[in-house]
């Protein structure tokens, strides 16, 4: 039996995070340039979007691009910006195939005109689309999140839309730049790293968390199945004892 056949399609995840780690060291490992591993690493976000929705996954957030990822080089993050506008091309027309939305958080007034005018013009053709969900976290911090909508909370105080009292985690929650999302159960990150590296510091606080050695450049849909098998195999219990479950 595969791992896949080994999925039990009721104990799926709703919402499945993935930091994707390790482009550039893989790159290195083979004697290449950075962006190397970055142009590699496309074909894994095909993978895991097409196994998502094949397994009926209703949200897929991948963290592509960090607000620390600016103080990269120039070149890399260049190279970056450019695969990105490239694989929107490419991708398009497979994703309105396979009926998927694509939505964005992070600081896109960070991005340059043509990869910020590219992702609003995907954004806008999926908009409509109801499969698998794919939420692309670019220029995103959750700390500048988490900041932002206490700004925006006390704003909305000194103007009386909102009184202290009134404040509990829903309403904080909406707020936040993942609104009407739900926050993931299960979050993977690739490379080795044991870091959440600021990424839905808010949204994880009951995710289970998945750690798997390889850079993300080989990461297929067979990892993300034994990702998703070894989510199934744990007990979640939100602060309860097994008995009470």
């Amino acid at each position: 039996m595969s791992i896949k056949e080994k999925l039990i399609t009721e104990k799926l995840p709703r919402h499945v995070a993935i930091i994707m780690d390790g482009n550039g060291r893989w790159a290195r490992k083979k004697g290449a340039a950075r962006v190397f591993g970055h142009q590699n690493g496309v074909l894994p976000v095909r993978e895991v979007v097409e196994a998502s929705g094949e397994l009926g996954i209703e949200y897929l957030t991948l963290y592509a691009f960090s607000t620390e990822n600016w103080g990269r080089p120039v070149e890399e993050v260049n190279a970056l910006m450019g695969l990105l506008v490239s694989t929107i091309k490419k991708e398009t027309r497979k994703l309105m195939e396979n009926n998927v939305r694509l939505l964005m958080i992070g600081d896109l007034s960070l991005l340059p005109v043509i990869p910020r005018e590219e992702l609003a013009s995907l954004i806008d053709q999926t908009k409509n689309n109801t499969g698998l969900t794919v939420v692309l976290a670019l220029s995103y911090s959750s700390r500048s999140e988490i900041l932002k909508a206490a700004r925006k909370i006390i704003e909305d105080s000194r103007n009386g839309k909102i009184r202290p009292e009134e404040m509990d985690d829903l309403r904080f929650q909406s707020y936040l730049e993942t609104a009407g999302i739900p926050d993931p159960e299960l979050l993977i990150r690739t490379s080795g790293e044991y870091r959440i590296s600021n990424f839905l510091l808010y949204q994880i606080a009951y995710t289970e968390l998945y750690f798997t050695p390889k850079f993300w450049p080989d990461f297929r849909k067979e990892d993300l199945y034994a990702a998703l098998l070894d989510y199934q195999n744990r007990e979640r219990r939100f602060g309860k004892t097994s008995e009470q479950l």
